[in-house]
């Protein structure tokens, strides 16, 4: 008894002493996979991995009156648990204790730390265990010496409680393990209490996939689906990593969906870019998703889709703070491996195509999970024309559906989306504006206004251009009905190279074939493309025409002789790098699908093996005299005044191109809107002698008079001459001696 007739506290448990053997720091505790669909009870012994009777006996403080009690409510409550495991379904702790393969010491001493979230008044119950009320809370040591089956191991750093970020150990300087609080994280609170929703420190990085609502998927994506959940099922325990390849983001993530849905799994994207560069928050990150997947559970979907990878001298170094907020939008391979071989959780990887460095690391472990690699490519023209019947209904009786199919590779959700946002009368249209996002960044789209009426070209180039346009319209029956297509892989899209001189009408030719298709036309130029970086001008090569290809678009590749110049014999790097980028090109153009068309003035320039892959080859000659007068006639609007009064027949000697005879017109309109006048012949001459100037052509005065009207020049001022002063007397000769003066 003490002092006041009290009993005195009992003396804080004494914790038994740590195994002498220490677990190695790299083992990792199993994977939470698959035991969410079929929870088992733990088999390890219950007092840890070590056998109970190799674990020193703890040292028992004399039994109380308080001990007892204590005892007979830890057996209490040890009935109420054994009647709640019992019950079906079991309760949460239970079922998370069997993903995460939880011994019962690692799982009462998490019911420990859950026990003052749970019911404040416990605090009171943990002071007077530990004897003193400066301590109302759990402790790895009271932990240690009340509950049955203790284990050093369980509360150290690399015990599955820890591991698993389940509880926290929060020491204050000077303090002891044992005596620190162990406190639950806030998720498994959450989960406990019912309440599964993503870790608040993962919610802003991942967002979650739309469900698979489309069960009916085409025949080449159900392949890939079959494909994935085949490789997840032969998996023994570790999933691979499923590397879904392809050049459609959208397609990849409901290939990915509906494989994860064959499991239960409901799936995240989270961009590669917002992987953090740093090993501990890889590692800290790898630990919270893994077991974010023992909590919900569900399936990663790491987006690595932007192929601009590591490259810090173009897109930014790609540093960031915490979580991923890079920089720049490149991802980082090396950071996407290391997560990989961390996280031992179902994680889908997506890219443009198999690029080595983004599977899990051999060195570190993931020699043993591996890689499937999953081609996943876009619905075929047939798949997508279904696809816009289904949705359409009716309607689509009154839409070239045929046609919208093979110009736009949308996916299945993108159809519905549309489909479901518009009048079926507006689909076409909302379908170009889909595609422009995409092309806006890497090209310039050009309004086309032009059409057939005002191309002026001789009678074999305009026919080539009704066969290019013939040619895009008719392929869905060509293709698809008569079964070319079924013959061939590549060279199904029109290409078509424009050449002749500069301003001769190879851009108007393109804007009339992008109207008359009901296009956009993106104009790029190819010096702007190229990059000094080895291996950059591919990449935004497939970038330009991968966002192309997706549809509604005609390319125009001006200035095309600067990259498709004729391959030389290699005699150091430079050269063998430039013949890399034109041989990828030549590739590219062959396995294009959609019209694009090359323009340049030097056909000698480039290379024989680019002339034969082209569909078409279309010349531009310099106009002559009848086609410039014709030209002319169209440069002057119909509300132009004065148009009617010029002497076109005197303008078409003028050895002009198509372009400068519209600045001529343009220049001639704004000095007549300067006088206040309507457009004279001398301002038209006056506009065209400003313009050979300008361009340095030779310019004969003779050329640009006009009868009626004096040449417009300077008036003349007489040039004044200085006065003249006096001539100043020469002096006399001198006459030599002996010569007579005459």
């Amino acid at each position: 008894m003490g002092e006041g007739g009290h009993t005195a506290p009992p003396p804080p448990p004494t914790a038994p002493q740590p195994p002498s053997v220490a677990p190695p720091p790299d083992v990792r505790p199993p994977s939470p996979w698959r035991r969410h669909r079929q929870p088992q009870p733990s088999s390890r012994p219950a007092g840890g991995d070590a056998p109970a009777a190799a674990q020193p006996a703890p040292t028992a403080p004399a039994p109380t009156a308080a001990a007892a009690a204590a005892g007979e409510a830890l057996a209490a409550a040890a009935a109420r648990i054994a009647a709640a495991e019992a019950t079906d379904p079991p309760p949460a702790l239970v079922t998370l204790a069997a993903r995460l393969d939880l011994t019962r010491f690692e799982r009462d001493l998490l019911l420990m730390s859950l026990a003052e979230e749970l019911d404040p008044a416990m605090g009171r119950l943990f002071a007077a265990a530990h004897g003193t009320t400066a301590m109302p809370f759990p402790t790895p040591g009271l932990a240690l010496a009340v509950l049955p089956g203790p284990s050093w191991e369980a509360v150290s750093p690399h015990g599955r409680l820890r591991h698993w970020r389940l509880v926290r150990i929060t020491r204050a300087p000077g303090s002891a393990v044992l005596n620190s609080p162990i406190r639950a994280d806030e998720r498994i609170v959450d989960h406990v209490r019912g309440l599964d929703h993503l870790d608040e420190r993962l919610a802003h990085l991942v967002t979650p996939l739309p469900p698979a609502g489309h069960p009916d998927l085409p025949a080449s994506q159900r392949a890939a689906v079959e494909q994935c959940t085949a490789a997840w099922d032969r998996a023994p325990a570790t999933p691979p990593v499923l590397h879904l390849v392809g050049a459609q983001p959208g397609s990849k993530r409901l290939v990915a969906a509906c494989a994860a849905a064959a499991f239960g799994l409901p799936a995240y994207r989270l961009p590669a870019a917002l992987l953090p560069a740093r090993a501990e928050e890889a590692e800290e990150l790898a630990r919270l998703w893994e077991r974010e997947t023992a909590l919900l559970p569900a399936a990663l979907y790491l987006d690595a889709d932007d192929d601009r990878a590591g490259s810090g001298h173009a897109y930014g170094d790609g540093s960031g703070d915490g979580y991923g907020t890079a920089t720049g939008a490149a991802y980082d391979p090396a950071a996407v491996a290391r997560f990989l071989t961390r996280v031992d959780a179902p994680v889908f990887v997506s890219s443009r195509d198999a690029a080595a460095g983004l599977g899990p690391e051999p060195a570190c472990g993931g020699a043993g999970r591996g890689t499937v690699v999953v081609d996943v490519g876009p619905p075929t023209p047939r798949e997508r024309a279904d696809a816009w019947r289904e949705v359409l209904g009716p309607a689509a009786a009154g839409v070239h559906v045929d046609l919208l199919a093979r110009q736009f590779a949308l996916d299945l959700p993108a159809i519905a989306e549309v489909a479901a946002a518009n009048e079926p009368g507006r689909v076409w249209d909302a379908c170009l504006l889909r595609s422009r996002s995409r092309l806006d960044g890497l090209a310039q789209r050009v309004r086309p206004d032009a059409g057939w009426e005002d191309l002026v070209l001789p009678g074999p180039a305009r026919d080539r251009l009704r066969r290019i346009a013939d040619q895009v319209t008719r392929q869905g029956t060509v293709y698809d009905t008569w079964g070319f297509g079924d013959r061939r892989t590549r060279g199904l899209g029109v290409t078509a190279l424009f050449t002749g001189p500069s301003g001769t009408g190879k851009t108007m030719a393109a804007e009339v074939l992008a109207r008359e298709l009901g296009l956009d036309l993106y104009r790029t130029d190819l010096s702007a493309v190229m990059s000094k970086y080895i291996g950059e001008t591919e990449k935004n090569l497939r970038r330009l025409f991968d966002a192309a290809e997706a549809g509604g678009a005609v390319l125009f590749l001006d200035e095309a002789e600067a990259l498709l110049g004729k391959r030389s014999e290699v005699r150091d790097a430079h050269d063998r790098y430039a013949n890399v980028q034109v041989d990828y090109l030549l590739q590219r153009m062959e396995s294009y699908r959609g019209l694009a068309i090359m323009a340049t003035n030097m056909r000698s320039a480039l290379d024989a093996a680019m002339v034969r892959r082209l569909r078409f080859v279309v010349e531009f000659p310099f106009p002559d005299v009848a086609q410039r007068r014709e030209i002319w006639r169209r440069a002057f609007p119909a509300a132009a005044p004065g148009r009617d009064r010029l002497d076109y027949e005197r303008l078409a000697r003028l050895d002009v191109s198509g372009a400068m005879t519209r600045t001529i017109a343009v220049n001639a309109a704004f000095l007549a809107a300067a006088d206040g006048t309507a457009i004279t012949m001398p301002l038209v001459l006056r506009a065209a002698r400003d313009e050979f100037r300008k361009l340095e052509q030779p310019v004969r005065e003779r050329d640009f008079l006009w009868p009626h009207t004096a040449p417009h020049t300077a008036p003349h001022t007489p040039r004044q001459t200085p006065p003249q002063s006096p001539p100043r007397p020469r002096p006399p000769r001198p006459v030599p001696t002996g010569e007579v003066p005459s």
